[in-house]
């Protein structure tokens, strides 16, 4: 069957179960039992390769126990099962002491899943699509899983709000190719989502592994803090599929909830990126976690203020997402570019144009690059132009990496050398930024601005345009009572 078909065939048969109501709950649903699938599929392959492997899941609760008979259990059974048994299970992973990592693994994800399925007939259905469809130990199968992933986090997006924990996919690609991780070196995102840039991350440092401790390294190595259930058991599910076969990394928590003096020198990371949420507001008591000068409870700027603290210093470097506000805001935003100007490298700001994050947000986005151990002498600008014939971008005609071929041959490598100004790119000094009380919000000097004229000539002129149009409606008005007058035409 083909993906996009068995994730529709799952969801018409949720849609008559009077228990799930709206598309992040059908999503919901789905992820808890393909994760658990997941899991099954991995631990029968673990069994053979992990020595001395031992489920953390009591028999019982293994998915090839209870869900893999497609004329096992089902109706009120089935619901009592899954409501009164295994989810009481699953959850108490979470805490339970003496826990092994796996076990911890599915508690994470469990901790906050809920069965929203009333009908034990209808959620058999289910299981039946997604057991008789795909087998994740079939090498022919195991891409099917990432399919299956991306069009549930195409369905995703279509779920209302989810634009505040998706960044698509050619903006994370272009970022983790620009940042050019090494293995070995540890790379935080802080507010994860659904896994996008941990995953990127991961194919990224693929080719560098050669060993079996190369694996474990990439497993310590990558980090990730989401704070909202759904996108989180989505990142612990996408870092699976790819590779990571124990994210106990991937943490559900808010990052913004512990004080930032309590991080110390252990927290610290090689590489921050991320796409924090912007446009939200931190709940109370929040801001008290940060020293006077970052209190804001603007979620992004919170987020600015941690990234800049968990650098290491000298070598820690970041790319990060912040919306056109940030650049030019005032008060806790003036003090964070201050500091990003005198205490960092903000070597380069690529400006994306209107529409990479719709429908979502029309908001004007922007990736600012900066390194740890400045101060900036000079910030660089780059303008990404819409393809040719484009005005904007959307579902159908979606931002694509190949789009960012232009700010690769430019950037100089690593080392940044050989950069020159452009069409598309300018550079601005720190010093001038400064002067501009740290406005970011720097235009591209060589657009060819349009002259709209002054507002009396414009007025003058469009009185003009409207007696024209009034004499050609009088005229053409004339011209059909005449024919009218005339009678039908031979």
């Amino acid at each position: 069957m083909a993906i996009a078909t068995l994730i529709k065939t799952i969801q018409d048969i949720m849609r008559k179960d009077v228990g799930v109501d709206g598309d992040a709950q059908r999503i919901s649903q789905i992820v808890w039992l393909l994760f658990l699938k997941i899991f099954d599929d991995k631990e029968q392959e673990w069994e053979f390769t992990v020595k001395g492997y031992k489920s953390p899941l009591q028999s019982q609760f293994r998915w090839s126990s209870w869900a893999k008979n497609p004329e096992g259990m089902t109706g009120e059974e089935l619901i009592d099962f899954v409501n009164n048994e295994l989810f009481p299970s699953l959850k108490k992973l979470a805490n339970a002491a003496g826990v092994s990592p796996h076990g911890r693994v599915v508690g994470a994800v469990f901790e906050d899943a809920y069965n929203y399925m009333k009908s034990g007939t209808l959620l058999r259905q289910v299981i039946n699509c997604i057991e008789s469809d795909v087998d994740f130990n079939s090498s022919s199968d195991r891409h099917l899983f990432n399919d299956i992933y991306e069009k549930i986090l195409a369905d995703l997006q279509s779920a209302g709000n989810a634009g505040e924990y998706y960044t698509p996919r050619a903006v994370t690609q272009f970022m983790v190719d620009i940042i050019n991780p090494k293995l070995g070196e540890t790379v935080l995102d802080p507010a994860c989502g659904t896994g996008g840039f941990l995953t990127n991350t991961i194919e990224h440092l693929k080719p560098q592994i050669k060993a079996a401790e190369d694996l474990k390294t990439l497993q310590d190595t990558i980090t990730g803090v989401e704070k909202k259930p759904l996108p989180h058991m989505l990142a612990m599910t996408n870092v699976m599929l790819h590779g990571i076969d124990v994210p106990t990394n991937i943490r559900h928590d808010n990052t913004l909830s512990r004080p930032l003096r309590d991080y110390g020198p252990k927290d610290r990371v090689d590489i921050v990126i991320t796409n924090p949420p912007f446009g939200g507001m931190e709940e109370d008591g929040i801001e008290n976690n940060f020293p006077r000068k970052y209190q804001t409870r603007e979620t992004a700027d919170l987020f600015m203020a941690l990234i800049m603290h968990l650098l290491k210093p000298d070598t820690g470097r970041a790319a990060v997402v912040l919306p056109d506000g940030f650049l030019f805001g005032e008060g806790t935003k003036t003090n964070l570019k201050r500091e990003l100007l005198e205490e960092f490298n903000l070597h380069t700001i690529v400006r994306l144009p209107k529409g990479v994050f719709s429908p979502y947000t029309s908001i004007n986005t922007n990736i600012l690059f900066f390194e740890k151990g400045g101060p900036t002498k000079d910030v660089w600008f780059f303008e990404h132009p819409y393809p040719e014939g484009y005005k904007s971008y959307s579902r159908s005609k979606p931002l694509t990496i190949q789009e960012f071929d232009r700010e690769k041959a430019w950037w100089g490598g690593a080392a940044r050398k050989g950069r020159k100004v452009n069409e598309y790119a300018w550079k601005v000094s720190a010093k001038e930024i400064a002067a501009r009380n740290y406005n970011l919000d720097c235009k591209n000097p060589h657009e060819v601005e349009v002259n709209h004229g002054e507002p009396d000539e414009l007025m003058v002129e469009y009185e003009s345009i409207v007696c024209q149009m009034e004499a050609a409606q009088t005229a053409l008005k004339q011209a059909l009572m005449e024919s009218l007058r005339g009678g039908p035409m031979s």
